[in-house]
């Protein structure tokens, strides 16, 4: 992966706001190093395809069957309880933009070496299609289907995966196991992590990720008055945008550059990074946007 010069906050500001107990700091916010990208012989997770019960939340409320993509760690166990994150794609996207459908899924690849070199603990990652509706195709739906998701995740999705697989779920209370959740996203799906899991789910997530958040993101003002008023914390919201994307810097920086100074619950690094580097609207960001947000998660 191409090395880019890095604009925003210091290298040193983001180490500090990953390093892990020991001092060591396991991130090179910059790039991904290689040997987090290369595919494991031995020690690897393994991806799955579910199906869970939905509805129409755009149209009529019909029932219908959405479909996502789930990476296990490797040693994954019924007997152990796991942090799940739910990741997001684009406007252009569906389950399997992120890759998450064979062993050649960078995201299988980092998660498998960050948990194999134990930079992180193993945890579940769910890449659904971010449209409540029953035509969620990639082309001809409508993409204002994506902005009703939260009720497919909070009725359906998260239900489904805690009674599938093993999570820190509490029967009857999602509040009560909100830090064991996190929501990120590309685009489109960034747009998701702020307006439908800040601006509708603070009870059922503490971490949250906006990679090149869509210009229909909440603006910094509205999200500060949401996180002002609800009773819920944040444990991390972390940004990433390239400087030369045309589509997404002058309104993500307007949605989330700011807030720390409008919002007494968020303080820069502690919990909360905008980090800009140079580079567009794509996956060089993105890419290095969830290796690094993989790592601040559940801390």
């Amino acid at each position: 992966m191409e090395k880019v010069e890095k604009v925003g906050h210091s290298a040193e500001m983001i180490q500090k706001a990953i390093a892990q107990e020991n001092g060591k700091v396991h991130v090179n916010a910059q790039s991904i190093p290689e040997k987090y990208q290369q595919k494991r012989a031995d020690e690897a997770g393994v991806i799955e395809h579910i199906r869970y019960p939905s509805k129409d939340y755009f149209l009529a409320g019909k029932k219908i069957t959405k479909e996502a993509n789930v990476y296990l760690p490797y040693g994954y166990s019924r007997d152990k309880k796991y942090n799940v994150l739910y990741l997001m794609h684009g406007i252009g996207g569906d389950e399997a933009e992120w890759g998450m459908v064979d062993e050649d899924s960078l995201v299988k690849r980092m998660m498998d070496n960050l948990i194999y070199y134990k930079e992180i603990e193993p945890f579940i990652v769910v890449t659904p299609n971010g449209r409540s509706t029953e035509n969620c195709a990639r082309e001809g739906s409508d993409y204002n289907s994506f902005y009703v998701f939260g009720k497919e995740l909070r009725s359906d999705l998260i239900p489904y995966m805690e009674a599938h697989y093993s999570t820190y779920a509490v029967e009857g209370d999602s509040s009560a196991s909100r830090m064991h959740r996190a929501m990120a996203g590309l685009s489109m799906g960034g747009m998701q992590t702020i307006n439908i899991g800040i601006g509708e789910c603070m009870d059922l997530f503490s971490y949250f990720g906006a990679f090149s958040a869509a210009p229909t993101s909440n603006l910094a003002e509205k999200t500060a008055k949401i996180l002002e008023d609800t009773p819920y914390t944040v444990d991390y919201f972390y940004n990433i945008c390239g400087t030369e994307d045309e589509i997404a810097y002058d309104s993500a920086a307007a949605a989330a550059k700011n807030l720390p100074d409008l919002c007494d619950k968020l303080t820069e690094p502690d919990n909360f990074i905008w980090q800009e580097l140079k580079g567009m609207h794509d996956f060089h960001i993105w890419y290095l946007g969830f290796f690094n947000f993989a790592q601040i998660a559940f801390k």
